[in-house]
């Protein structure tokens, strides 16, 4: 049972079968009121208007069985003085109860003055004198059994005030068969649709569920095959509809590019490495084995420039290791003018000269990671430049921006952005034999992304390549 209702389709299917309920729970109980309501209404204007006709024909000089009453079981009446008298009720009346009075036969009342033959003539040539109805409406429920056959009725009760004859009240009773009928017809009918529709929503939601998850299915068997293969390559099937779930497929097809690239970008990055530290050991081996055989042989220079080369590689690797692990540079306020001065004071193998124009500019960093980027700009602009090398610092708008420029070639405009990428060398000119691994620039970039900043490289106004570095200014002090 928890395994069914784990399954997004029952839990679906489910919620809407429960808010469909509710919705005709609801509405069926309204429909029933109001059926109700309606009903009820009518048997009270029913009751009402027969009680008015009875009452409309007492006269003071009409005898209580002259009176024309209502007959069967539609309306059954009953007449009451003020003394609680039953003086009149409609024939057949067998039973009755609601209207306070259980009396069905009425009793002899003695004639009041002017109920005699003369008075008879006389209203017969004069006009009749209507007694004087309440405008009160009051029901009250009962039952009466007329001929034989009982029913609920509504009973209306109208008071009359008739000259000779006093306060009358008269009761009239509206049948609640007909409400009763159709209420149970309904009820009936609610009840027994209820759970058809039900179902039925049930059935189409689980269908349809289905049909809008079925995508979904196919993404995780796919996802679920790649899991086993490990065969990044695939893709998950992309419905052709354009909504959720087609971006859902989209999403999860971009993250499969996305980390196959970056897969495949620590493939060639681990068989590059290899292939840089290959070199520099096997020559430091081979100068090595050849001094233990002739020591007069021995290149010292040469082991130790290469032991020099495989030490700042190795310290490149590792540095592009942290920064792909997510290492933070940190918060440390960072002069760049003071930071250039400090790295440059420090080289001791400049091929060409090197120039400064520095304005004092502060950030926040990393000054290890800041300076290895300045390290290999100028180490970079040092292998191109024919006459000199400019280092440069200042602020634009909230930038601090570190530029070194040089006087050589440049870089072609079609691979300004391929030179970022890791153990990339353009040409002849960017060779081991002049310190080059393809990896200064690719660290810098990673640096200064790190930073929150750019680095950028563009046609020098003098000619030959502009490398700047756009770092966010650090916030004032305090």
């Amino acid at each position: 049972m928890r395994r069914w209702f784990s399954s997004v389709r029952a839990r679906a299917t489910l919620g809407a079968s429960l808010v469909v309920a509710v919705a005709l729970v609801a509405a069926g109980a309204a429909v029933l009121l109001s059926l109700r309501f309606s009903l009820i209404g009518e048997a009270e204007a029913d009751a009402d208007s027969a009680a008015r006709r009875v009452a409309s024909q007492i006269t003071p000089n009409i005898a209580y069985d002259k009176l024309d009453l209502p007959e069967g079981e539609d309306n059954p009446v009953q007449i009451v003085d003020a003394d609680g008298r039953l003086v009149a009720a409609s024939e057949d009346l067998e039973r009755i109860s609601g209207t306070g009075i259980g009396a069905v036969k009425p009793e002899q009342v003695s004639p009041t003055p002017g109920d005699d033959d003369d008075d008879d003539e006389d209203s017969a040539e004069g006009s009749l004198e209507l007694g004087e109805l309440s405008d009160d409406k009051t029901f009250h429920d009962g039952s009466a059994t007329v001929d034989g056959e009982t029913e609920d009725y509504l009973f209306a009760e109208v008071e009359v005030n008739v000259e000779k004859k006093g306060d009358l009240t008269v009761y009239a009773g509206g049948s609640l068969e007909s409400e009763q009928s159709v209420m149970s017809t309904a009820l009936t009918s609610l009840l027994i649709g209820f759970p058809l529709l039900l179902a039925v929503i049930a059935v189409v939601t689980w269908l349809v569920t289905r049909r809008a998850l079925r995508p979904v299915d196919a993404i995780r068997s796919e996802m679920a095959a790649i899991t086993a293969s490990e065969d990044l390559a695939r893709r998950v099937p992309e419905p052709d509809t354009h909504d959720e779930v087609a971006r859902l497929a989209r999403t999860t097809n971009e993250t499969l590019a996305a980390l196959q690239a970056s897969v495949e970008r620590q493939r060639r990055f681990v068989a590059d490495a290899s292939h840089e530290l290959r070199s520099p050991i096997a020559s430091l081996r081979t100068q090595l084995e050849v001094g233990a055989a002739h020591p007069e042989l021995l290149d010292v220079d040469g082991a130790v420039e290469d032991t020099v080369r495989l030490q700042e590689l190795a310290a490149d690797l590792l540095l592009l290791a942290r920064l792909d692990a997510g290492e933070k540079p940190g918060a440390t306020r960072v002069d760049l003018a003071a930071l250039a001065r400090e790295e440059l004071s420090q080289r001791t193998r400049n091929r060409v000269e090197v120039r400064t124009d520095l304005r004092g500019v502060e950030v926040a960093g990393s000054r290890g990671q800041l300076a290895r980027v300045l390290g290999n700009l100028v180490n970079n602009a040092q292998r191109h430049a024919r006459t000199h090398v400019t280092v440069a610092t200042r602020t634009e708008g909230t930038w601090a921006v570190l530029a070194v420029s040089d006087d050589g070639a440049g870089v072609p405009e079609s691979e300004r952005e391929h030179v970022f990428e890791r153990f990339v060398r353009l040409d002849d000119a960017r060779t081991r034999d002049d310190g080059g691994a393809g990896l200064g620039l690719a660290i810098a970039r990673d640096v200064a992304e790190r930073h929150g900043g750019t680095l950028t490289v563009r046609e020098a106004p003098g000619g030959g390549a502009l490398f700047e570095l756009r770092v966010p200014l650090a916030p004032p002090a305090g």
